[in-house]
């Protein structure tokens, strides 16, 4: 009988010499064992089955594959105990016992934390990861879906996917909840789901790297994700960023270069950035005339939408409608401060990077570090009001 934990041997002596145990555990195989003497004693009158050989306690460490005896003792697993309970009872142990035999490396394999694979050839096809991996990368191993033996590791921190040929990623990446790190740069992604937006990543999720792909826009939902620190989104065929960014408040370093961006969204302007890369996009110039939607009277969805977002009022799709969620979803923020749903002003306006980043790369081969920001208006006088930021 073996368990598979961390041990730390105690001396009870050493605080008596003025000396104190080192306080860490190691990765050890505890087994519960049985070793016959060299020497068989005589069995005693009425003595049950002529000599029970007694059990004991053997720890074996990576450094000490022959492992230690010790007499048996308390563990942490409640059969272990009742194992060593009986045992020490001299009763008969139900589970069984393991011989004194060295314990192989391949043992030791499940304690493993960290596993970088960088070829197809050392790619494990016949064994599972270890459980409790905290940080794989598997780069260049062609792969073309996510392995679902990888969503069983759930003390996975950091996942690294990046030079592969993924396609789509599933929604249970979303159930990995210590997940902080991941990376999917160089792949074939042509979207970031709705799904893993809403997963638990929204609380654990720090850096995330969509580099070198093919994702055209993300979802309204990806600014859910409010823990991320660290995004990077170079080298896709982005039209637009999600217009809800501003809700990125712990966002620091954003790199999104060599895209097809022609503006920045209104809220971009909220976001308080140490690095921001946007070199290499479409901006266009800001347009002299603003598209204006104003409708008089406002129609009753609009009405309707305006209340329930200024007043925080809590909806979802048990409540409403989910056609009705969507539009809650995207409502447009004014320069204001409310929110607008189809009745409004656009404008684009132009802004220097640096109100926003500490250090910002320029935006193209001319040094510049301006690029344009599309801006809402809920009515015309909020418009009238801003007409200096305009121009």
């Amino acid at each position: 009988m073996k368990l598979h934990c961390e041990v730390e041997v105690v001396s009870r002596h050493l605080p008596a010499l003025g000396l104190r145990n080192r306080g860490k555990g190691v990765r050890a195989v505890l087994s519960l064992c049985q070793q016959a003497p060299r020497t068989q004693p005589r069995p005693r009158a009425g003595s049950e089955r002529g000599g029970r050989h007694p059990a004991c306690l053997f720890i074996s460490t990576l450094k000490d594959k022959c492992g230690t005896r010790y007499e048996a003792s308390a563990s942490s697993l409640k059969g272990f105990l009742s194992a060593v309970r009986l045992a020490h009872r001299g009763c008969d142990v139900e589970a069984p016992l393991s011989t004194l035999t060295p314990v192989k490396t391949s043992e030791f394999e499940k304690f493993k934390t960290k596993m970088v694979i960088t070829s197809k050839k050392d790619y494990p096809l016949s064994k599972n990861f270890p459980y409790s991996l905290e940080h794989l990368q598997t780069s260049y191993c062609g792969l073309i879906r996510v392995d679902m033996r990888m969503l069983c590791l759930k003390n996975l921190r950091k996942l690294d996917l990046s030079h592969n040929h993924i396609k789509k990623l599933p929604a249970t990446i979303g159930d990995l909840i210590h997940l902080q790190e991941l990376n999917l740069n160089d792949n074939h992604l042509e979207s970031f789901s709705v799904a893993l937006c809403q997963s638990t990543l929204q609380k654990s999720l720090r850096c995330l790297d969509l580099s070198k792909n093919k994702i055209k826009a993300l979802p309204v939902q990806f600014c859910q994700l409010r823990e991320l620190t660290d995004l990077k989104l170079d080298d896709n065929e982005l039209i637009r960023l999600p217009f809800k960014m501003g809700q990125l408040t712990n966002l620091r370093f954003l790199s999104a270069a060599q895209n097809k961006l022609p503006f920045l969204p209104s809220e971009f302007k909220n976001l308080t950035l140490e690095y921001l890369d946007l070199f290499g996009n479409i901006f266009e110039q800001p347009k002299v005339l603003p598209v204006i939607k104003l409708q008089t009277p406002l129609t009753l969805l609009e009405s309707s939408a305006r209340a329930v977002l200024d007043n925080r009022i809590p909806y979802g799709s048990p409540i409403i409608p989910f056609h009705l969620c969507q539009d809650l979803d995207t409502a447009k923020t004014c320069v204001c401060g409310r929110f607008c749903l189809s009745c409004f002003i656009q404008g684009t306006t132009t802004m220097n990077l640096h109100s926003v980043a500490h250090t910002v790369v320029l935006v193209d081969n001319m040094g510049g570090t301006e690029a344009p920001v599309i801006s809402y208006f809920c009515s015309l006088a909020c418009y009238v009001n801003s007409c200096d930021m305009l121009k």
